[in-house]
């Protein structure tokens, strides 16, 4: 066994997995001459959720990044994340567009393609394989590692011979939410060195802090490579630092030959960049021993935090975090990854605030349940799928071969606002961002989101979270600790009072100005936007999100149960449908519009 090498994440799952994948392209930028004089063995720069975040978030061009990270790494290997036949997207793509995208990602700089199938399905990895080969890249094949009545160290060495004999250049144990532990490592790195002839690596999540013990174990029993993270960047649901692991592996046989050094002064670069985006730091990304049971992964932990955040429910992460294995086992136990992780992860939250397991139930899911991402690796619970799909038959095929090609579609439904084929793929990714990318460029409109100075409130001031108050001649001294969950007219807020905690539930009572179109007055939702939902025929949301598509038009009929609306929340699609059948007699909601719980969306009367 010759020197461990190194897979830096520092550019995209390091980010991903602790500030929600926002870090900006300027920023990684002048520290790449620095990076690329290291000798990593690939630096891990694109996919996973960093296509989506740049144009739905950050307003830059992916493609455009990737073109200035290769120019700034003449001597590394450049690295991305592939999900298989799902690419960078939430659903699966046709082949013509699977092959275009791998092609385009080659020519714009990408060496290694590391790929994976969130099921583990092979049958969904093959056209990617195939294509990184006739790239003449190296095509990286995962075993995206979980734990379940299903999965045992036999299923996962079939799965590297099988990836080996599909062309894999090597092999890489894709350990997402950290659930591997060192003895269980070296048992699975032994067994894959000796049943297969092509290099291991390994990549585990810190979250559960068994990671950097796994990876020693990893490289004993014969891994080739390892992922780490710049120390600024890692530990919690990101990765082992790659100055500790340099340092084990120090003056022995598998010694790295990287320049400690040089990689720390790298690493004091990257924590002050990190306060830059302290907006996007959560709690629920440190260290946490329940990864073990719920199999939530870094990236996932991230970004769900940030989302129940913005939706006012962060209080009820122990909740999510409780349903998540609840609903992966109700699904046939699929390893919690993209696309899989956000299909259960938003189901999770579906179920706890919609107050009633599964009365809604996400668009995703129900493909899921149909065989349309591919076979789940065990039995699925037969009351969930007849809740979500009824009688509807489940394909057995490769869900891709029902696909027929869409590039000439895809080429004429964006136009003219595709300037070249990268374009096209990025409306192929994301059809609705995409498209307003799009026309937001050509506009010259666009900003990405603002990064907030510590402690500011809506309003962009000063927000005070200690102050003094003096009543009647008394003077209190508050800390403002935390805002709870919002209830119909209530939401909680917790201070400490002369140092001790306190609970206070503040009432909005102002809030009779909304006038119907019959002139009578009624009480607004929390936005102060739509009318608040208070009877049967009132259509609303289970959670915040977008409106994605409105299904009806004023004066149709419909029936109980037929959807009305369609709408996104946490990248995920859910169809609304009417409680009451009826006559639609108001529509508050356009497509894109952002919607709350408590609105009336839409108004139908029986």
């Amino acid at each position: 066994m010759s020197k461990v090498n190194i897979t830096e994440t520092i550019l995209r799952d390091a980010h991903q997995s602790l500030i929600a994948t926002r870090m900006r392209t300027e920023d990684m930028l002048p520290i790449c001459e620095r990076l690329d004089k290291i000798g990593y063995w690939s630096l891990e720069v694109w996919g996973g959720a960093t296509f989506d975040a740049c144009v739905r978030f950050l307003k830059e061009d992916p493609w455009e990044r990737l073109r200035l990270l290769r120019q700034a790494f003449p001597n590394t290997r450049l690295q991305m994340l592939l999900r298989g036949q799902n690419l960078l997207g939430y659903r699966h793509y046709a082949d013509d567009v699977v092959r275009a995208f791998v092609k385009q990602s080659a020519e714009n700089g990408i060496d290694v393609f590391r790929i994976f199938d969130a099921m583990n399905d092979l049958r969904n990895l093959n056209v990617s394989i195939n294509a990184v080969k006739d790239s003449n890249k190296h095509a990286q094949g995962s075993l995206c590692y979980t734990t379940s009545p299903e999965h045992n160290l036999q299923y996962f060495v079939s799965l590297g011979r099988e990836l080996e004999k599909m062309g894999c250049d090597s092999i890489v144990i894709k350990d997402m939410a950290g659930l591997l532990t060192p003895e269980i490592t070296a048992e699975l790195v032994k067994a894959l060195v000796d049943q297969v002839s092509i290099p291991v690596h390994l990549h585990s999540h810190a979250t559960a802090g068994l990671a950097a013990m796994c990876q020693y174990k990893a490289v004993e029993n014969g891994a080739f490579g390892i992922d780490t993270a710049i120390s600024s960047f890692s530990e919690g649901t990101s990765h082992p630092p790659t100055e500790s692991m340099v340092a084990a592996f120090k003056n022995t046989k598998f010694d790295t030959g990287l320049d400690l050094v040089a990689l720390q002064e790298i690493g004091f670069y990257f924590y002050e960049i990190r306060k830059k985006y302290h907006q996007f730091e959560s709690e629920f990304t440190g260290l946490d021993t329940r990864v073990q049971v719920n199999q939530v992964p870094g990236g996932m932990i991230s970004n769900l935090s940030n989302q129940l955040k913005e939706q006012g429910a962060l209080t009820r992460m122990n909740e999510v975090l409780t349903e998540i294995p609840i609903v992966r086992k109700e699904l046939g136990y699929p390893p919690l990854v993209t696309p899989t992780s956000q299909i259960v992860g938003t189901q999770a939250v579906l179920n706890v605030l919609g107050g009633e397991r599964y009365k809604t139930i996400t668009n995703e899911v129900k493909l899921y349940l149909q065989g349309r991402y591919g076979k789940a690796p065990g039995k699925i619970s037969p009351q969930v799928q007849h809740m979500a799909i009824g009688n509807e038959d489940v394909i057995e095929c490769r869900p891709a071969d029902l696909l027929k090609d869409e590039m000439d579609k895809l080429r004429k439904e964006i136009g003219t606002l595709a300037h070249n084929e990268d374009d096209v793929l990025t409306y192929a990714m994301f059809p609705d961002i995409g498209r307003t990318f799009l026309e937001e460029r050509d506009q010259g409109k666009l900003v990405p989101e603002a990064l907030e100075p510590a402690n500011v409130d809506s309003n962009g001031h000063n927000a005070a979270t200690e102050f003094n108050v003096t009543i009647h001649g008394e003077t209190y001294h508050i800390g403002l600790t935390g805002a709870g969950h919002r209830t119909q007219d209530m939401r909680p807020y917790y201070l400490s009072i002369d140092g001790v905690p306190e609970e206070i539930m503040v009432e909005t009572l102002s809030e009779l100005d909304f006038s119907d179109a019959e002139g009578k007055e009624r009480k607004t939702s929390a936005s102060g936007k739509r009318p608040r939902a208070t009877e049967p025929g009132h259509v609303t949301t289970s959670m915040p999100g977008v409106i994605v598509e409105v299904l009806v038009n004023i004066g149709d009929e419909i029936k109980a149960g037929a959807p009305v609306l369609i709408t996104e929340a946490m990248k995920m699609e859910t169809e609304i449908q009417a409680a009451i059948s009826g006559k639609v007699t108001a529509i508050h909601v356009v497509k894109g519009d952002s919607v709350t719980p408590d609105e009336t969306l839409v108004e139908i009367e029986d």
